[in-house]
């Protein structure tokens, strides 16, 4: 197997409640070479994590029904999804970023992410063997 068929193998979960965001990330994380599962809430993320067991969910905080970091906790108590990173794309100030951790999140970063820095966070959670 080469090193683009094991790039098409990692599979990203794209959670966010807006519709035209959602479009929009799965655009460019699928233009970078990898699959994507979507969620519209916090529950369904849940639900997705738990059954198909992605390489990286990228969770918006701010959502109906259920929220992002609701989510990410119920994840991480999860069977399948202790392992799994997550990463909360948020339209939130500063203030998220540093609280991560206590979240449940790896990592928080500010959305809108264009190309060349969505491909550079996939490729940190998806190249490095995490």
């Amino acid at each position: 197997m080469n090193s683009e068929d094991d790039v098409m193998a990692k599979t990203v979960l794209v959670v966010e409640d807006q519709p035209d965001i959602r479009s929009l990330t799965k655009f460019i994380v699928e233009s970078i070479g990898y699959n994507v599962i979507e969620a519209s809430n916090g529950f369904e993320a849940f639900r997705e994590a738990d059954s198909k067991i992605p390489d990286l969910i990228l969770m918006d905080i701010a959502m109906p029904q259920m929220n992002g970091i609701t989510s990410a906790a119920l994840i991480r108590n999860s069977k399948n999804g202790r392992s799994i990173p997550i990463v909360a794309f948020t339209s939130y100030g500063k203030e998220y970023m540093d609280m991560a951790d206590s979240f449940g999140f790896d990592k928080v970063v500010q959305k809108p992410l264009d190309e060349a820095n969505m491909k550079l966070l996939l490729d940190e959670y998806l190249e490095s063997g995490h």
